[in-house]
Protein backbone atom coordinates (compact mmCIF):
# COMPACT_ATOMS: atom_id res chain seq x y z
CA UNK A 1 0.00 0.00 0.00
CA UNK A 2 1.04 3.60 -0.78
CA UNK A 3 1.68 5.59 2.18
CA UNK A 4 1.85 9.78 1.61
CA UNK A 5 3.01 9.85 5.14
CA UNK A 6 5.62 6.97 5.06
CA UNK A 7 6.91 7.95 1.87
CA UNK A 8 7.37 11.70 3.05
CA UNK A 9 9.64 10.56 6.25
CA UNK A 10 11.58 8.16 3.49
CA UNK A 11 12.16 11.04 1.25
CA UNK A 12 12.99 13.34 3.85
CA UNK A 13 15.89 10.57 5.41
CA UNK A 14 17.06 10.18 2.04
CA UNK A 15 17.56 14.08 2.01
CA UNK A 16 19.84 14.36 5.14
CA UNK A 17 23.40 13.49 4.50
CA UNK A 18 24.22 10.93 6.90
CA UNK A 19 26.97 8.40 6.07
CA UNK A 20 24.99 5.81 7.34
CA UNK A 21 22.17 4.18 5.11
CA UNK A 22 20.45 1.84 8.09
CA UNK A 23 17.77 4.63 8.71
CA UNK A 24 15.87 2.78 6.09
CA UNK A 25 15.76 -0.27 7.58
CA UNK A 26 15.32 1.55 11.06
CA UNK A 27 12.36 3.54 9.87
CA UNK A 28 10.44 0.28 7.80
CA UNK A 29 11.15 -1.32 11.43
CA UNK A 30 9.56 1.85 13.04
CA UNK A 31 6.54 1.86 10.73
CA UNK A 32 5.59 -2.07 11.32
CA UNK A 33 5.74 -2.07 14.76
CA UNK A 34 3.18 1.44 14.96
CA UNK A 35 1.12 -0.51 12.55
CA UNK A 36 0.68 -3.24 14.48
CA UNK A 37 0.58 -1.67 17.51
CA UNK A 38 -2.44 0.49 15.68
CA UNK A 39 -4.02 -2.70 14.57
CA UNK A 40 -3.89 -4.18 18.18
CA UNK A 41 -5.47 -1.31 19.20
CA UNK A 42 -8.83 -1.26 16.84
CA UNK A 43 -8.73 -4.92 17.39
CA UNK A 44 -9.42 -4.73 21.47
CA UNK A 45 -11.46 -1.99 20.22
CA UNK A 46 -13.62 -3.33 17.85
CA UNK A 47 -14.08 -6.81 20.84
CA UNK A 48 -14.47 -3.89 23.51
CA UNK A 49 -17.98 -2.01 21.57
CA UNK A 50 -19.17 -5.95 20.48
CA UNK A 51 -19.24 -7.10 24.30
CA UNK A 52 -20.71 -3.54 25.07
CA UNK A 53 -23.66 -3.98 22.28
CA UNK A 54 -23.89 -7.73 23.69
CA UNK A 55 -24.32 -6.70 27.31
CA UNK A 56 -26.98 -3.56 26.49
CA UNK A 57 -28.97 -6.54 23.88
CA UNK A 58 -28.95 -9.03 27.17
CA UNK A 59 -29.95 -6.41 29.67
CA UNK A 60 -32.51 -5.41 27.08
CA UNK A 61 -33.89 -8.53 26.15
CA UNK A 62 -33.90 -9.85 29.79
CA UNK A 63 -36.77 -7.99 31.05
CA UNK A 64 -39.00 -9.75 28.22
CA UNK A 65 -38.67 -13.32 29.33
CA UNK A 66 -41.12 -14.44 31.36
CA UNK A 67 -40.42 -17.24 33.78
CA UNK A 68 -41.17 -20.71 32.68
CA UNK A 69 -42.93 -23.52 35.35
CA UNK A 70 -42.70 -26.92 34.69
CA UNK A 71 -45.78 -27.74 37.21
CA UNK A 72 -49.13 -28.63 35.40
CA UNK A 73 -51.78 -26.11 36.37
CA UNK A 74 -54.54 -28.35 37.66
CA UNK A 75 -57.72 -27.86 39.41
CA UNK A 76 -57.88 -29.01 42.61
CA UNK A 77 -61.16 -29.20 44.08
CA UNK A 78 -60.42 -31.87 47.01
CA UNK A 79 -58.44 -28.67 48.77
CA UNK A 80 -61.47 -25.87 48.78
CA UNK A 81 -63.90 -25.55 51.75
CA UNK A 82 -67.44 -25.59 50.52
Amino acid sequence: MHDPFEESLRDMLKASSSPERDDNACLGRVLKTANRQVGAGDLFSLMGRWLQAFMIAVDNGSGHVAPVSRRKHTARTADKAD
